[in-house]
């Protein structure tokens, strides 16, 4: 299952892992052509921890030098061209992958493990997990449509505006108040996801919603193919007046390659086991502290 997977060959070498992204996020590069930086400290911010080499404005590799827990007094705002190896806050930045590390108990107003603002661009966030925090994951404001969440786990997307997104070969279960909700004119394909209810039945929902530059209110687009629902579990399409599915992008016509899997038993085992954090050592080629 795993070799017919994508990024089943990119933890061999440290820097494989860039230019492989499937998707909108397929041009990102990280810090692929800098240096690498080893963080060695779990303090938040005093030379050779995160925040400061995310500080720093040339091309970096970040990695850790061991795991463990970083209490950040602030966000923690991330430059461009970095492959970060805790919310972190991104704008006008670009080329920035966050790949394996674990986010969670994010607390106070408009706390997200992260925030992606205007003028951001080939963000890829890989094998990632989050939880408790009080506002949301991952929260994206007129960027550019070149991010990509990928492999990670309990993301949540809701009240998408404008935006376009790809959802394929997700196993998504127990949501709160809905699995995914599109609202002003977005665009959501969903194809080949598992979604499997608690107790929220519904798994699609269409937020009527009014933006700044619009006079009248109005909802998204949602396209399931392929789609999974489990038990009980209701899909929420609706048939409306308009030809829903035909105001819906094609992926193809954005990037030639994705791999998809028919959604089966043995697919939902593997996103259960392989998808957010792993532990993983570093690659042979990783320079040691």
């Amino acid at each position: 299952m795993a070799s017919r997977l994508p990024y089943h060959q990119v933890d061999n070498y440290l820097k494989d892992l860039a230019q492989n992204a499937e998707g909108f996020g397929q041009s990102t590069i990280g810090g692929l052509h800098g240096n690498v930086y080893t963080v060695t400290t779990l303090n938040d911010d005093c030379p050779d921890s995160l925040r400061y080499g995310c500080r720093l404005k040339e091309l970096l590799w970040i990695i850790f030098d061991d795991s463990g827990t970083i209490k950040l007094s602030s966000q923690l705002i991330v430059s461009s061209y970095k492959l970060l190896m805790k919310g972190f806050w991104l704008k006008e930045c670009e080329h920035v992958i966050i790949c394996n590390l674990i986010f969670e108990a994010g607390e106070g107003p408009n706390a997200d493990a992260f925030q992606i603002k205007p003028m951001s661009k080939h963000i890829w966030i890989d094998r990632c997990s989050f939880s408790d925090y009080s506002d949301g994951l991952i929260d994206i404001t007129r960027g550019d449509a070149s991010h990509i969440a990928d492999r990670c786990m309990r993301v949540t997307i809701h009240h998408l505006r404008f935006g376009t997104v790809h959802l394929y070969n997700n196993y998504t279960r127990n949501w709160g108040v809905y699995g995914v909700c599109a609202s002003v004119e977005s665009q959501i394909y969903s194809r080949c996801n598992i979604y499997e209810a608690g107790e929220k039945k519904i798994t699609f929902k269409y937020f009527m919603e009014k933006a700044a530059d619009k006079t009248k209110q109005c909802s998204g687009f949602i396209k399931s193919e392929g789609d999974l629902f489990i038990g009980e579990t209701e899909s929420g399409l609706v048939d409306l007046d308009l030809p829903r599915e035909s105001c819906v992008f094609d992926p193809s016509k954005h990037y030639e390659n994705f791999t998809v899997e028919t959604p089966t038993d043995e697919i939902k085992c593997y996103l259960q086991n392989a998808t957010g954090w792993q532990s993983i050592s570093h690659p042979a080629d990783a320079p040691s502290c």
